[in-house]
């Protein structure tokens, strides 16, 4: 009787492990994330305190699921670790930046803009411009800057600068 009951057991072990092994392999996808990392970083000074930076960046939509994007904000954290949110530029104010301060070169990315598509298993590269009130050394001697993008469905992403 022991035998029977330890055989039972060890086949009823066996089908709830292959049950369970079997709904995380199909849910495998549906897990958002949105993985990258910053390409370049570009930064010009508009007057004495102020200033923009232009981020390029490539993320990576791996899982199963269309990202909508819902909101994009980029902030920067200076050595002393204080933080400053920058005024994000639509994509027209970007291509009208580029013209008006030429030391930041070509606009190599389209801006990621609110209600912008990432489709699922594919990579794009992307760029986000934006102005800080601050001058250009604070900038170019920051810590780093923090790209954070909010799905439509409230999740939020962040991309460190390396």
């Amino acid at each position: 009787m022991n035998k029977n009951f330890a055989i039972a057991f060890g086949v009823g072990l066996a089908c709830i492990v292959a049950a369970v092994s079997g709904v995380f392999f199909i849910q495998r996808g549906a897990h958002m994330e949105l993985p990258g990392k910053v390409l370049k970083v570009r930064t010009a000074a508009l007057d004495d305190n102020s200033s923009v930076a232009v981020l390029d960046f490539r993320v990576t939509n791996p899982s199963d699921v269309l990202f909508v994007v819902r909101n994009v904000t980029l902030e920067m954290e200076d050595p002393q670790g204080n933080s400053y949110l920058g005024q994000v530029a639509a994509d027209t104010d970007a291509k009208r930046m580029f013209e008006a301060l030429p030391l930041l070169g070509q606009k190599f990315n389209d801006t990621l803009l609110i209600r912008d598509k990432i489709a699922a298993h594919t990579s794009q590269d992307r760029m986000v411009a934006a102005r800080f009130e601050a001058p250009v050394a604070r900038l170019d001697a920051r810590k780093k800057f923090l790209i954070r993008i909010e799905e439509v469905d409230g999740k939020s992403f962040e991309l460190l600068e390396r």
